[in-house]
């Protein structure tokens, strides 16, 4: 029996898909997960147990654990960043990538049990784009590569996750049938787009399809961005936002450092706040502020390690959103209430910039392809931010409502990995 698993990895959550001789299928890999089709990928180090917990079971431990010990989201966004090579859980120093490769590991066991076999064999998803800049792109893929390693995998292959839908998307096609596809992979961190042309009846045949890529790009923009603005705008002032504080020898005031703040627009950003120097700093002008009581919020966020809660409240109300004219953050954390309105108009207009620039690459991507939007047959979004409205008006204005398919928006990309090695040469 052959077997090749097909990974993708994301910011906020994984999905594995395994390929058995030559049948592609979906694995659960999380019995602790409402769905069971997708991990959180997300690790938590419990100080008592001394051990590590992964996906949801790792959410359960913390929120148990009144959210002592350390808690690690979103830590894919730290592939391409240098100045991040390792850091101390546990009174035990990690590598960034031991740290991913505990969840790879976790996944790579749980499908392992699921098949009934061993797998060495992974076809690994990546965003088309890391960073910016060449060198962080390739330290990115490089880290990528190790952790994979280091989960047990010998014979790696990375297949771009824009692809990856593309691939799951064609498998929908009856034999014969042709289709010009724009995919829009819109995961975490960031938003990736591909046009290919798909084709019905391809599973099993091993044949080149570079020549079908018409179009490759992608913006370092994803749900988490999208967060991260809300977060800005509505709730940072709860934690001192545009609170004055006086300065020492003079009568005038100063706006609370915004390396300080600039923290807050980023979950897994915060737990680097608890430093003695940042302690001693908050401490000290509390008692300068004109309100105290919003430096006190931000003590409390960073001594009391809810940061992820604060994030999730954030996320709930972004999410419903894409059905509701108006949602309210709800959060409480002793003596710190938030009911903060938010309008579907209000949060269109915090995201408009990040959705400007995610339009920007779209325009590149049909440039590449040399086509106009009337000869783009099918839109195939996948990913959690493609249910935000402002994100699906932009396709169907371009390209209208008829052409717009969502399916399964969460584990497409995992289905078409484990299609990779038989549809890519």
């Amino acid at each position: 029996m052959s077997v090749v698993f097909g990974l993708d990895f994301g910011t906020s959550n994984s999905a594995l898909s395994a390929n058995v001789d030559g049948k592609v299928s979906m694995i659960d890999i999380d019995r602790f997960n409402e769905t069971g089709s997708t991990l959180k990928s997300v690790i938590y180090y419990d100080d008592e147990e001394r051990q590590f917990f992964a996906g949801q079971e790792a959410v359960n431990q913390y929120i148990e654990n009144d959210a002592f010990g350390r808690y690690i989201q979103s830590i894919k966004t730290f592939l391409p960043d240098a100045s991040f090579e390792k850091t101390e859980v546990g009174n035990k120093t990690y590598t960034l990538e031991q740290l991913i490769g505990m969840i790879l590991r976790t996944i790579r066991e749980r499908g392992e049990k699921a098949v009934g076999k061993a797998a060495d064999s992974l076809v690994l998803g990546r965003p088309v784009v890391f960073s910016e800049d060449p060198e962080c792109e390739a330290l990115a893929s490089r880290r990528l590569l190790k952790a994979a390693e280091l989960a047990g995998f010998t014979d790696v292959h990375f297949q771009l996750e824009p692809i990856a839908a593309a691939l799951a998307y064609e498998n929908t096609l009856k034999s014969g049938e042709e289709k010009t596809v724009l995919v829009g992979d819109f995961g975490g961190g960031t938003s990736d787009f591909t046009i290919i042309k798909a084709r019905g009846g391809q599973n099993g045949e091993k044949r080149d399809r570079r020549e079908d890529v018409l179009g490759l790009g992608g913006v370092y923009i994803g749900g988490d961005t999208f967060d991260s603005a809300i977060m800005w705008q509505k709730v940072a002032p709860y934690f001192g936002k545009e609170v004055r504080v006086k300065a020492l020898y003079d009568d005038f005031t100063l706006p609370v450092s915004s390396l300080i703040l600039g923290r807050l627009k980023q979950w897994h950003q915060i737990p680097q706040l608890r430093h003695p120097k940042i302690e001693g700093i908050l401490k000290d002008i509390r008692h300068r502020a004109d309100k105290p009581e919003l430096i006190e919020n931000l003590q409390n966020l960073i001594e009391d390690n809810y940061g992820y809660l604060l994030f999730r409240a954030i996320e709930q109300t972004k999410c419903q959103l894409s059905s509701e004219e108006t949602a309210l953050i709800r959060f409480k954390e002793g003596s710190l209430a938030i009911s903060e309105p938010l309008s579907l108009a209000e949060f269109n207009g915090i995201i408009d910039a990040d959705v400007a620039k995610v339009e920007a690459c779209v325009d590149e991507v049909m440039a590449q392809a040399g086509l106009p939007p009337d000869e783009v047959d099918t839109v195939f979004l996948t990913g959690g931010s493609s249910h935000i409205l402002k994100i699906r008006d932009l396709f169907i204005n371009r390209f209208g409502m008829g052409k717009i398919d969502t399916q399964n928006a969460f584990t497409s990309v995992a289905y078409g990995l484990g299609c990779s090695e038989y549809l890519v040469g």
